[in-house]
């Protein structure tokens, strides 16, 4: 089995309703604890974000902030 380092997640949560947003951050936070991958997830929705350990805000194409 593939047991990657590293996931890329792209708003993977963009077009659910909430209890199946809840669900995918659940299972990303699964893996990152289980398998200890670390996941970049890119979000627009500022209650996904706060769920994250370290959020870096990128503004016209420079980090804004690193807020860890």
């Amino acid at each position: 089995m593939q047991e990657p380092i590293i996931l890329l997640a792209d708003e993977p949560t963009g077009n659910l309703d909430s209890e199946n947003s809840r669900e995918i951050l659940e299972l990303l936070k699964k893996s990152n604890k289980e398998y200890n991958q670390t996941i970049i997830l890119v979000t627009h929705d500022d209650e996904i974000a706060k769920e994250a350990s370290r959020i870096i805000t990128i503004k016209d194409g420079k980090i804004a902030d690193d807020s860890k």
